[in-house]
């Protein structure tokens, strides 16, 4: 019988110890089989990963017999029952924030569920970032980032601003620093203002984007991520602690 785990299998992620709550919570207390249905598709899809490319190889990776110990260890978290010693923190971490909500748990394993057909999140196999990994995890992480980097958006909100008027980030007021046109649009980027429920569902216009200078930009990330939840521009200036320009 294939064992739980093997030597160098890489840590649950918080993505995939949501998509295992989702699952939890599916069978309503009772523990699964490893030759249920639902188990093997979660193995299945965990496999599938991409930050875990050379991982999934491994026939001890995210097997169905890891799947139900992951159950086990969120039933240990959840009601302190069982005997199981390997807890880890991502499981208490996100039983804390999520136990006692089922439906929120649902519409985020089905956000993940839906990145996956991303064509352009098959190639990240990037290490995380742990300060900036958003509430929805590494892969809606990666793909709110990969939507603000998007040179043609950056542009086309550049050259709106310019059409209002002198460029400035909307968190701090910071001007061009330079006199010179060709580099006044260096401190900028782009902030796209949608949670991912949102961002998903259609095509990024202009009045989603934030234009921010690169440290205003980083320090809304944090917020955003020690926040576990989506916050605006206006929330994350107060809660950073940032004083706007004078005009």
């Amino acid at each position: 019988m294939a064992v739980t785990q093997g030597h160098g299998n890489p840590d649950w992620s918080r993505d995939e110890t949501i998509l295992a709550l989702d699952l939890y919570f599916n069978c309503n207390g009772a523990m699964p089989k490893t030759s249920d249905r639902l188990v093997l598709e979660l193995s299945s899809l965990l496999r599938s990963l991409p930050y875990h490319s050379k991982a999934s190889r491994k026939e001890t990776f995210r097997n169905a017999a890891g799947v139900v110990f992951k159950l086990k260890n969120l039933h240990k978290v959840a009601t302190g029952e069982g005997f199981t010693t390997n807890v880890s923190k991502t499981d208490r971490l996100v039983w804390a924030e999520l136990g006692a909500q089922r439906n929120e748990v649902a519409q985020l394993a089905d956000l993940i569920k839906r990145s996956l057909s991303i064509d352009e999140l098959q190639d990240d196999t990037s290490e995380p970032d742990g300060e900036e990994e958003f509430f929805e995890g590494r892969l809606l992480t990666a793909f709110h980032k990969k939507k603000e980097r998007n040179r043609n958006i950056r542009n086309k909100l550049i050259a709106a601003r310019h059409n209002r008027g002198p460029l400035a980030c909307d968190m701090c007021g910071l001007k061009p620093q330079s006199s010179n046109a060709r580099f006044e649009d260096a401190p900028f980027e782009a902030h796209h203002l949608l949670p991912m429920s949102m961002a998903m569902e259609r095509k990024t216009q202009l009045k989603d984007m934030a234009l921010l200078c690169a440290n205003c930009h980083r320090l809304l990330h944090r917020a955003i991520a020690l926040k576990r939840r989506w916050l605006t521009v206006v929330e994350a200036r107060k809660e950073v602690g940032v004083v706007m320009s004078p005009s």
